[in-house]
């Protein structure tokens, strides 16, 4: 799912031999471009997501001198970026996230809701959930969607937003008391992984 497993070399590989060779660069995006581009559509919708996509493998690129090379894989960088990215754009998110909880219609909500990835889904992103998570700080969002959407690990969110894996749990703890709060301790609707992501299930 997240490219962990291709051929081909590890990221770092390729991100190093992209140094001199700038053409190489694109193996890591045809690797993982499919996964930033679904977590992005999830938090802002599918044209949003094209944007966002785009402009995280351009600004990998160019910093891709700065890019730790120790590091085998360079998917927590990715969603790193990304999420700095989708968090310039946090009025639409929360725009989009109300409306899910009015049970209205929004341009960036009905992409959501058009999806055919059965994993999210306009029942699971209406009512009480949606507004759960547009209540939630920016940073806190990112800390519980990278871990429920993205599927990386404590380290790999510490990783990816630049923060100590302390951080990411004191983060993750906030979110998951303020959601199960907002849910009256019930999870009727949730998704899988954001179910396992709350520890609702």
């Amino acid at each position: 799912m997240n490219g962990r497993g291709s051929t081909g070399g590890d990221d770092a590989g390729i991100i190093a031999a992209s140094l001199t060779q700038p053409e190489v660069f694109g193996a890591l995006f045809h690797r993982h471009a499919a996964g930033i581009h679904r977590y992005a559509a999830r938090r802002l919708g599918e044209e949003a997501a094209d944007d966002i996509t785009a402009e995280t493998f351009l600004a990998a690129f160019r910093a891709r001198e700065r890019y730790d090379l120790s590091r085998p894989h360079a998917l927590p960088w990715l969603y790193g970026i990304a999420a700095n990215l989708i968090g310039k754009q946090h009025r639409a998110e929360v725009r989009a996230l109300r409306a899910l909880a009015r049970g209205g219609h929004d341009p960036v909500a009905d992409s959501w809701t058009d999806r055919s990835d059965s994993r999210v889904t306009a029942q699971a992103l209406h009512g009480p959930l949606a507004k759960a998570l547009a209540g939630l700080s920016t940073a806190d969002r990112h800390v519980l969607l990278l871990v429920a959407w993205a599927d990386l690990s404590y380290l790999e969110v510490a990783e990816a937003l630049s923060i100590p894996v302390g951080t990411v749990r004191s983060r993750l703890n906030r979110a998951r008391r303020k959601v199960r709060a907002a849910l009256g301790g019930e999870d009727p609707t949730l998704v899988y992984d954001l179910r396992e992501a709350l520890s609702l299930g």
